[in-house]
């Protein structure tokens, strides 16, 4: 593989595949967990059945010794029969003839000093349970119950004393009056694991349909469950910056789609205001932009044209005045571009507003403005976390409009209020009408069209005061007055330092 050459991944891309391997693997683990239980649980319920089947064999061969019968051969349980000084077995069966038991038998016989107590829990049944050894048989033998190699074997065994019993069941059964008897009966698993190995298999067989079913649900459900997904991508895909309206279909189910094609339309309708917002504002700016490049192209025109009837020094004064208030729209734009791409951020610093205002009251030149009064009032220091060029311009921004509409008088007010620091401007203009009251805070709005633009302002200045206090995470409003403009703003109050 080269190195431009793309990885590829076993994960499959498709959320559908990925729902049906993920519910096929789940399902694989919980079958195998459920498969391993069962297992065990058949061995187990199998060889109790198999224990019980030995048991039983047991009790009826101890009865029919006890009554001088030598067993058959016939039995699905192995079993021996032994006793002491001899040397091939008394009775054997259910499989044990592969071992030739004729000449010798298989099993142990009993010691001659009697019977060995049984464990507690057999005590009852006066029987032992024990695992022997079964020796490898000859080859010559037929027969493969105990295999070639033999192997340990979980054995009952009961013991019968012959003096126990008379003397024609003694000579019927062809022992000496004073041996003693040892039943064996071999409790063989073979019947448990054949029973848990084909359950094992049909368990396979059901687990593999069972998963393919499982998988091939999941990923039809997923599909189907994603139809309007395809759809809501469709409809995204036909969304343009020229035709931004188009919008999706909202589901009537009720379910998470129906969240997210909700969420997809807000999200498009908020796209297409702040595009015809963007439309809006570049053609204001345009127009704006245009009228003092119309009046300096006109005036340094006629100058060009008629140099000795022209007033020089007029020229300059209106081109200087033109110059001037291009610039100063620029420098708004590029505040409210700047404001606009950069997130707000918390600055730690803080800054007293009362300290700010008092210094920009005192500096600020109201002889340009006519006979204009501006006072300051405030009672304590008035700290809000920002940046100080920032309140700054904010505070400018305010006292330009008050002074462009005061007819004597502006006021500062400042003052803490609870967890807040509110900060008023009024002035003792004609106030502004309360429809307009959020419209004089859009860009480029004027309520004042019919004054010359050269008295005027650019529109931009209540824009971004109210965009940077949002910046600072406060509001700045238009409170309703009798007399006047009133705008209020309202910041979080920084904590005072300690030892104030």
């Amino acid at each position: 593989m080269s190195a431009t050459e793309p990885r590829r991944r076993w994960w499959p891309r498709s959320v559908r595949a990925r729902a049906a391997l993920a519910a096929a693997s789940a399902a694989a683990v919980v079958l195998v967990a459920i498969g391993w239980w069962v297992h065990r649980d058949v061995y187990r319920e199998s060889m109790r059945i198999t224990e019980g089947q030995a048991q039983e064999q047991l009790f009826t061969l101890v009865d029919q010794l006890e009554d001088g019968v030598v067993p058959v051969r016939r039995s699905t349980v192995p079993y021996e029969i032994v006793a002491t000084d001899r040397r091939a077995a008394v009775a054997y069966g259910g499989g044990m003839e592969e071992f030739d038991p004729g000449t010798r038998h298989v099993l142990p016989a009993p010691p001659k000093a009697g019977m060995p107590a049984p464990p507690k829990d057999e005590a009852a049944w006066g029987y032992a349970t024990r695992p022997m050894r079964i020796p490898a048989r000859h080859d010559s033998m037929p027969g493969d119950r105990f295999g070639k190699d033999g192997g340990t074997y979980l054995v009952m065994y009961d013991e019968v004393r012959a003096d126990e019993l008379s003397s024609e069941r003694v000579a019927a059964l062809g022992i000496a009056t004073d041996a003693q008897l040892r039943v064996h009966v071999v409790v063989l698993p073979h019947a448990a694991e054949h029973i848990a190995e084909a359950t094992d298999r049909m368990l396979l067989r059901a687990g593999l349909v069972g998963l393919v079913l499982i998988a091939a649900v999941a990923y039809f459900a997923v599909r189907i469950a994603l139809r309007p997904l395809e759809a809501i991508r469709v409809l995204t895909a036909s969304v343009t910056a020229s035709d931004p309206r188009e919008r999706v279909t909202v589901p009537a189910t009720g379910h998470e789609i129906t969240a997210l094609a909700t969420t997809i339309n807000t999200t498009l309708q908020r796209l297409d205001n702040a595009a015809a917002q963007q439309r809006r504002f570049v053609a204001d700016a345009a127009h704006e932009l245009r009228s003092p490049l119309t009046t300096l192209l006109a005036s340094l025109e006629v100058a060009l044209a008629y140099p000795e009837r022209t007033d020089w020094p007029a020229t300059a004064t209106t081109a200087a005045r033109q110059t001037h208030r291009l610039h100063a729209l620029a420098e708004d734009l590029l505040l409210l571009a700047r404001l606009d791409t950069r997130a707000p951020t918390a600055d730690p610093e803080a800054v007293d507003l009362t300290a700010l205002a008092s210094r920009l009251a005192e500096r600020y030149p109201l002889t340009e403005r006519g006979p204009l009064t501006l006072t300051c009032d405030s009672t304590a220091p008035a700290r809000a976390h920002g940046n100080p060029d920032a309140y700054e311009r904010l505070l400018r921004n305010l006292l330009d409009n008050a002074a462009r509409h005061a007819a004597h008088r502006i006021q500062i007010t400042i003052r803490n209020q609870d967890t807040w620091v509110v900060l008023t401007v009024h002035d003792d203009g004609p106030g502004v009408p309360t429809e307009d009251a959020e419209r004089i805070f859009e860009r480029f709005v004027r309520l004042d069209d019919a004054r010359s633009r050269d008295h005027g302002g650019t529109g931009l200045g209540l824009a971004i005061a109210r965009d940077l206090a949002h910046r600072h995470r406060g509001t700045l409003t238009l409170k309703p007055r009798t007399l006047g403009a009133c705008f209020e703003l309202r910041l979080p109050q920084a904590p005072t330092p300690a030892g104030e």
